[in-house]
């Protein structure tokens, strides 16, 4: 059985392009995300919609892209969907970042040892998070893949980027209220798991995030900025139901992660 998670906020890509300072790039980075997300190959119309776009701005971009080989285009069913170009910026991010392949041995290690989806994130400041490796394991599953974007604040992840990014907390606090939770805590509440996350060194959301599961994440930590001071980089995550964790270990399983981060962290030279 796989539990979806929390769909995206409708008209995010929208928002982002209308707030953009540079909208032609937005516009093109938007319309890569929302082909890279659909199962099939879109029309024009339904991507213009999607996007807020007028159609004609839409098939200036993606006439645009199609000319870089980013995206294809079938004459006959009048469908757009991403092109293999995609793949070389990929394969060139691959080999600058160790993290995917360092983490992916791990991730399996853990889903098959407590029987939960366990994800390899890389931190975007206070911006997003995305998910660079995955390992799924058990009868209940939650559907994500590689290259899925959260909210950098989101759930247990989130507390470990508030807790271990020296941000200050006015900053946090606007990040904190557009958030969209199942069962939202209150920003004071939050605070205190924050506090929580910074003495035991991992975060823990329990049915915040998403209706009865637990997601525990740990900070796989950078090299020091120019201040001296370092700042998680990557982050592990392990996502399970809640009541089955409670019975098959959930004092085990934050051990093992908060290991395996360490870990992680000496090899990435945090």
């Amino acid at each position: 059985m796989t539990a979806p998670l929390p769909p995206s906020p409708g008209g995010q890509l929208a928002r982002a392009v209308k707030d953009s300072k540079a909208p032609a790039i937005s516009r093109a980075a938007a319309v890569l995300r929302l082909l890279g997300k659909s199962d099939t190959p879109l029309p024009l119309q339904a991507i213009a919609r999607e996007l807020g776009l007028v159609p004609s701005t839409c098939l200036y971009v993606l006439r645009a892209l199609a000319a870089e080989e980013l995206v294809s285009f079938d004459p006959d069913t009048k469908r757009y969907a991403l092109e293999a170009g995609v793949l070389t910026l990929a394969r060139q991010w691959l080999r600058r970042n160790h993290f995917p392949d360092l983490a992916q041995p791990v991730l399996d290690r853990l889903a098959l040892q407590f029987g939960v989806t366990m994800l390899g994130v890389q931190i975007f400041g206070l911006d997003k998070i995305i998910a660079v490796a995955v390992a799924q394991a058990g009868t209940f599953q939650v559907s994500v893949q590689v290259g899925s974007r959260f909210p950098a604040l989101i759930s247990a992840t989130g507390r470990c980027i508030a807790a271990f990014g020296n941000y200050p907390e006015a900053q946090l606090e606007a990040r904190f209220k557009p958030l969209r939770w199942d069962d939202p805590p209150s920003f004071e509440e939050w605070q205190k798991q924050v506090a929580q996350t910074r003495e035991q060194g991992f975060g823990i959301d329990q049915g915040n995030y998403i209706a009865g599961m637990t997601v525990l994440a740990a900070p796989v930590w950078k090299g020091p900025d120019g201040n001296g001071r370092g700042r998680p980089g990557h982050a592990l995550v392990a996502i399970g139901l809640g009541s089955a964790l409670q019975r098959s270990g959930l004092p085990e399983l934050a051990e093992a992660l908060l290991h395996a981060a360490r870990t992680l962290s000496g090899q990435m030279g945090g």
